[in-house]
């Protein structure tokens, strides 16, 4: 077993107050915490995203499209497990009404493309599943959970007049201009363990309690393991909420009955 090692990071756009079992250092505004991906599982990146802006609107490439433009080695599907949110928090998630690739650059250049998008508000418990090339953005007052294909590949369409670069021409070749399948989309209740995301490119389950048979049978090698609510132990030692571990085996991975967490690994 291995805890991963983690790293702050610090954004205009993130928070001096965080959720527990995290607390910002004194001055500091952390936006994302990240655990380093082992190498045996390094197709995977899980961070903890904490908002006090809206991040820009953006979109990213699937493997294909990553792997034809040069860009690397795979492109970048991701979820979203929201811990905690502001009342009247929201995620960005697709277009009202389809739209086409020129409208959309117009719409990211005036900044109306903010209106057509659908945002959807959100509360502890919400999870989405989002696809490479959908169109996103994380509303500000937002804490989650980000599971994804471990890829730094990012177009940026529109960031509310923020000096920072836009990547139009690379993201009108990847954005689907549609609206977001709701079957995607679900809301976790406090109870009872369920598979959130089952491929194409990684596995994820909230575990309540330890696995049953049918899990175990699914996750026959190394593991990241992610408590949320009390320590869980891998290989006799403890992993704590807020932290992040590598289980070479399910078969070491000791939920307890009142517990809950998350586990992935790639397909």
């Amino acid at each position: 077993m291995a805890v991963l090692p983690t790293r702050e990071v610090e954004k205009v756009w993130g928070r001096d107050t965080l959720p527990a079992p995290f607390s910002a250092p004194e001055g500091k505004r952390i936006g994302e915490i990240w655990f380093e991906p082992p190498e045996q599982l390094d197709q995977l990146l899980v961070k903890y995203i904490f908002t006090s802006e809206k991040l820009s609107i953006q979109t990213h490439p699937d493997d294909d499209q990553a792997e034809a433009m040069g860009k690397g080695r795979q492109g970048k599907s991701e979820c979203w497990y929201v811990i905690d949110a502001d009342p009247g928090a929201t995620l960005g998630v697709g277009f009202a009404e389809p739209i086409g690739a020129d409208a959309m650059r117009a719409a990211a250049l005036d900044g109306s493309i903010e209106d057509l998008m659908v945002w959807h508000e959100v509360k502890a418990g919400d999870f989405f599943y989002i696809p490479a090339n959908t169109v996103h953005a994380i509303g500000a007052g937002v804490s989650l959970i980000e599971v994804q294909q471990n890829s730094d590949i990012t177009y940026r369409l529109y960031d509310y007049g923020r000096p920072r670069e836009l990547h139009l021409e690379d993201g009108m070749a990847v954005a689907k201009g549609e609206p977001y399948d709701a079957a995607l989309s679900r809301h976790v209740p406090d109870r009872g363990s369920m598979r959130l995301v089952d491929g194409p490119f990684f596995l994820l389950d909230r575990l309540d309690g330890p696995p049953d048979a049918a899990t175990m049978a699914d996750y026959p090698a190394s593991l990241l393991v992610i408590p949320r609510d009390k320590a869980v132990t891998v290989a006799g030692e403890q992993v704590q909420p807020g932290q992040c571990a590598l289980a070479e085996s399910i078969h070491s991975v000791e939920v307890p009955q009142s517990g809950c967490c998350l586990i992935a690994r790639p397909v």
